[in-house]
Protein backbone atom coordinates (compact mmCIF):
# COMPACT_ATOMS: atom_id res chain seq x y z
CA UNK A 1 0.00 0.00 0.00
CA UNK A 2 0.65 3.03 -0.86
CA UNK A 3 1.50 6.19 1.45
CA UNK A 4 -1.68 8.11 1.59
CA UNK A 5 0.18 11.53 1.47
CA UNK A 6 1.56 10.52 -1.95
CA UNK A 7 -1.72 8.84 -3.26
CA UNK A 8 -3.58 12.52 -1.40
CA UNK A 9 -0.85 14.51 -3.39
CA UNK A 10 -1.94 13.01 -6.53
CA UNK A 11 -5.58 13.67 -6.11
CA UNK A 12 -4.64 17.64 -5.45
CA UNK A 13 -3.00 17.21 -8.53
CA UNK A 14 -5.38 16.11 -10.61
CA UNK A 15 -8.07 18.91 -8.79
CA UNK A 16 -5.84 21.61 -10.30
CA UNK A 17 -5.62 20.30 -13.62
CA UNK A 18 -9.23 19.80 -13.94
CA UNK A 19 -9.17 23.86 -12.46
CA UNK A 20 -6.74 25.16 -14.83
CA UNK A 21 -7.71 23.40 -18.16
CA UNK A 22 -9.38 26.18 -19.84
CA UNK A 23 -7.18 28.79 -18.74
CA UNK A 24 -4.05 27.01 -19.60
CA UNK A 25 -5.50 25.63 -22.80
CA UNK A 26 -6.13 29.07 -23.98
CA UNK A 27 -3.16 30.29 -23.13
CA UNK A 28 -1.64 27.86 -24.94
CA UNK A 29 -3.13 28.86 -28.03
CA UNK A 30 -2.32 32.12 -28.20
CA UNK A 31 1.19 31.20 -27.59
CA UNK A 32 1.17 29.06 -30.52
CA UNK A 33 -0.72 31.07 -32.92
CA UNK A 34 1.62 32.17 -35.31
CA UNK A 35 -0.14 34.79 -36.58
CA UNK A 36 -0.25 36.91 -33.46
CA UNK A 37 2.31 39.24 -32.82
CA UNK A 38 6.01 38.20 -30.95
CA UNK A 39 5.16 40.22 -28.01
CA UNK A 40 1.60 39.04 -27.62
CA UNK A 41 2.74 35.38 -28.07
CA UNK A 42 5.26 36.14 -25.34
CA UNK A 43 2.76 37.46 -22.95
CA UNK A 44 1.03 34.20 -23.20
CA UNK A 45 3.74 32.30 -22.28
CA UNK A 46 4.62 34.00 -19.05
CA UNK A 47 1.35 33.79 -18.10
CA UNK A 48 1.35 30.36 -18.39
CA UNK A 49 4.43 30.42 -16.57
CA UNK A 50 2.80 32.19 -14.04
CA UNK A 51 0.18 29.10 -13.61
CA UNK A 52 0.58 26.38 -10.59
CA UNK A 53 2.90 23.64 -11.76
CA UNK A 54 0.79 21.46 -10.66
CA UNK A 55 -1.99 22.21 -12.84
CA UNK A 56 0.30 20.87 -15.86
CA UNK A 57 -1.13 17.07 -16.85
CA UNK A 58 1.93 15.64 -17.03
CA UNK A 59 2.76 16.03 -13.57
CA UNK A 60 -0.57 13.30 -13.11
CA UNK A 61 1.31 10.04 -11.79
CA UNK A 62 -1.20 6.68 -12.98
CA UNK A 63 -1.52 4.64 -9.77
CA UNK A 64 -3.54 2.25 -8.68
CA UNK A 65 -7.22 2.55 -7.27
CA UNK A 66 -6.82 -0.29 -4.84
CA UNK A 67 -3.20 0.26 -3.67
CA UNK A 68 -1.86 3.12 -4.63
CA UNK A 69 0.98 1.48 -5.97
CA UNK A 70 2.59 4.08 -9.03
CA UNK A 71 4.14 1.35 -11.42
CA UNK A 72 3.34 -1.33 -13.80
CA UNK A 73 -0.17 -0.22 -13.54
CA UNK A 74 -2.77 -0.99 -16.52
CA UNK A 75 -4.39 1.77 -17.90
CA UNK A 76 -8.18 -0.03 -19.18
CA UNK A 77 -8.51 -1.18 -15.33
CA UNK A 78 -6.06 1.48 -13.38
CA UNK A 79 -4.87 -1.35 -11.09
CA UNK A 80 -1.41 -2.42 -10.63
CA UNK A 81 -0.09 -5.97 -12.24
CA UNK A 82 -0.43 -7.21 -8.08
CA UNK A 83 -4.24 -6.22 -7.71
CA UNK A 84 -4.78 -7.85 -11.01
CA UNK A 85 -3.05 -11.20 -10.00
CA UNK A 86 -4.58 -11.32 -6.99
CA UNK A 87 -8.52 -10.60 -7.91
CA UNK A 88 -7.90 -12.92 -10.61
CA UNK A 89 -6.56 -16.15 -8.49
CA UNK A 90 -9.87 -15.46 -6.56
CA UNK A 91 -11.81 -15.37 -9.70
CA UNK A 92 -13.23 -11.42 -9.09
CA UNK A 93 -12.47 -10.50 -12.71
CA UNK A 94 -14.59 -11.16 -15.69
CA UNK A 95 -12.81 -13.49 -18.46
CA UNK A 96 -9.33 -13.34 -16.32
CA UNK A 97 -7.66 -16.99 -15.62
CA UNK A 98 -4.53 -16.97 -13.76
CA UNK A 99 -2.80 -20.08 -15.25
CA UNK A 100 -1.20 -22.73 -13.46
CA UNK A 101 0.43 -25.60 -14.16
Amino acid sequence: MAKKSSVEKNERRRRLVAQYAARRKALKAIAQDEKLSLEDRFQAQLKLAELPRNSSATRIRNRCELTGRPRATYRKLKMSRLAIRELGSQGMIPGLVKSSW
